[in-house]
């Protein structure tokens, strides 16, 4: 476990994130992390879970429906 602080950035707040967890989450200065509310708090994952869900029933609508989109877009 690591203890973080946060911290003045500008108007805002931060967190600084050890090198140790950003490499545990495989995560690079610029990408972009989401923060989940959990039974147990809150989690810190590299992407989110229920976006990724819905953009895959998304990838899957267009290509059901790809004739129908592509008169649309017309």
């Amino acid at each position: 476990m690591h203890t973080l602080k946060l911290t003045q950035i500008g108007n805002s707040v931060g967190l600084i994130l050890p090198k140790e967890v950003l490499a545990r989450l495989k995560l690079e200065k610029g990408d972009t992390v989401f923060v989940t509310e959990t039974p147990d708090g809150v989690a810190l994952r590299p992407y989110d879970p229920d976006f990724a869900e819905q953009m895959d029933a998304a990838r899957a609508i267009m290509k059901k429906r790809r004739a129908v989109l592509h008169e649309l877009a017309k």
